[in-house]
């Protein structure tokens, strides 16, 4: 569920492979909410970093 790309990576798509990977974290993000309210995630780490992931593909989105 760890499937976040670096800023190499991320520097390299094109806008609408970005809005498809924006979309997935979201979709990923929520999925980690749920389970974390649920008291089922063990790993609470990974929603910073989905919540960081996010913000890093808003920013490549506005500068393209």
């Amino acid at each position: 569920m760890t499937g976040l790309k670096d800023n190499r990576a991320l520097a390299q798509l094109d806008i609408d492979a970005l809005q498809k990977e924006l979309r997935k974290a979201q979709i990923e993000y929520y999925v980690l909410r749920m389970k974390h309210v649920a008291n089922e995630l063990k790993q609470t780490h990974l929603l910073k970093a989905h919540k960081s992931y996010i913000a890093r593909l808003n920013t490549y989105l506005i500068l393209n």
